[in-house]
């Protein structure tokens, strides 16, 4: 008897530790597939996602929309406000085990500015160039003040890759990320998954609980929800809001949501419509159809009243919201290829937001900016832009601002329409989820039971 207890023990503890040593593999059912796993190239909404798993930034965001540090431990900016000096955080390695210092550091900001084809050009084109301070502090020199710039830091602007590989892959390097976050790159196979799992050398591992994840491109949201339904996914982005009751109704998942920093809204083409139809030849006309939208209806009606209805580049619970500009309740596409081209009168057009509002409104609507698609050419409102980008006190840079609703609300370049709430569903296995407002899906705290 006494035997066969000692092996009844031994076989229980043999269990319990091939239970700790299994693998937990988080499965998260994706919108759409990305595009380029460059955070120098790519653009899409589901690729932030991804990165931030994959590529951690020098300053991440908190729930208050408050900057915090992460590759980065600290920032000074000269009194002048053209130089901002970054303190790095020691002992980060990329997934290839090169360090992650100031020359690496360097070399990324740089990258970002000089990639043929870089997205990230435009957010730092105040930037003059970098300084190796020490082995880990880099300084920001600046052609001007740019108040926006940590905010920029918060994102894909802000990743660190590796140089080495970003060397030897040159414009390959998508095919196989190598960055500085919590997962590193597995494989891909277009249209259908990314695979990554869990860096062990990376900086903040005693934080990371699951070992494996597993992104799942899923298009239709009611496949998506199926699949979470069926334990086949464990996250899925992008509930649509007439699931929202079907969700919370089930004991086995949980919503998570918060409204979103961005804006939904139609491009109007002002300054490059080859047909030269009425919208773009009359103000008047846009603010007709402006007021033909009723903005709480569409909300109650297709978003069961979830949204938040909007008619600036910021929502009205934002502290950059222009109050004296209200939302007047009334009556409610193509491809960027096509919006770029002008040919088109109207461009619904969906933006994920940024944290600081000149993400939300200089690059759509500055005259010089590269994705002002109505080619809206107003020089009061560029003035204001780029002034607002000059100072850093909240209470100047929102009167500033306050000047460029005024001439972008008469002429119409943008009809702001609503402001989405993000719904983000999973299973009730996976612990210590929480929403920020920027829609990402962070992966570092996360317990899969």
């Amino acid at each position: 008897m006494k035997t066969f207890r000692v092996l009844a023990l031994m076989a229980a503890l043999l269990l319990l530790g091939a239970e700790a040593r299994a693998e937990t593999t988080l499965r998260i059912g994706l919108a759409e597939d990305p595009d380029i796993l460059d955070p120098t190239l790519a653009r899409t909404y589901v690729g932030r996602i991804v990165f931030s798993a994959v590529c951690d930034k020098l300053f991440d965001i908190d729930e208050k929309l408050n900057i915090v540090p992460q590759l980065a431990l600290s920032h000074e900016t000269s009194a002048d406000g053209k130089e901002v000096t970054i303190k790095l955080r020691p002992g980060v390695k990329f997934h290839d085990g090169e360090p992650l210092d100031a020359e690496a550091a360097k070399f990324s900001i740089e990258r970002h500015l000089t990639l043929p084809g870089s997205f990230r050009k435009p957010e730092l084109a105040s930037l003059d160039h970098v300084e190796v301070v020490d082995p880990l502090t880099i300084k920001l020199v600046l052609k001007a003040p740019f108040s926006p710039l940590i905010a920029q830091l918060t994102d894909r602007a802000g990743m660190m890759v590796s140089p080495k590989a970003a060397r030897e892959a040159g414009d390959k390097f998508g095919l196989h990320p190598v960055c500085a976050g919590p997962y590193k790159f597995v494989e891909r196979v277009q249209q259908d998954r990314m695979v990554f799992e869990k860096f062990a050398d990376y900086w903040n591992k005693d934080n990371v609980f699951i070992d494996r994840i597993v992104y799942l491109p899923i298009v239709d949201a009611t496949v998506r929800l199926a699949n979470l339904k069926s334990g086949s996914l464990d996250l899925i982005e992008r509930v649509l809001a007439t699931d929202i009751k079907d969700v919370r109704a089930d004991n086995r998942l949980k919503l998570s949501t918060a409204i979103e920093l961005g804006y939904q809204g139609i491009t109007l083409n002002i300054g490059n419509d080859k047909a030269k139809g009425p919208l773009s030849q009359s103000a008047k006309v846009r603010q007709a159809l402006d007021l033909s939208i009723d903005r709480e209806a569409i909300n109650q009606v297709v978003f069961n009243g979830e949204f938040m209805p909007g008619n600036q580049w910021v929502n009205p619970e934002h502290p950059y919201y222009q109050k004296a500009f209200p939302i007047r309740v009334t009556e409610f596409a193509t491809s960027l290829k096509q919006a770029e081209a002008g040919e088109y009168q109207a461009y619904l057009l969906a933006w994920s937001g940024r944290i600081d509002p000149d993400g939300n409104s200089y690059v759509f609507l500055h005259g010089k900016a590269p994705q002002n698609y109505s080619v809206w050419a107003n020089a009061d409102a560029d003035k204001a832009l780029d002034d607002a980008r000059l100072v850093t006190d909240m209470a100047q840079r929102k009167a500033i601002y306050e000047k460029l609703a005024k001439h972008e609300l008469n002429d119409e370049a943008i009809l702001y329409i609503y402001h989405r709430r993000i719904l983000i569903a999973h299973t009730t296995k996976l612990e210590g989820y929480k929403q920020m407002p920027d829609g990402l899906v962070r992966v570092v705290g996360l317990k899969l039971k």
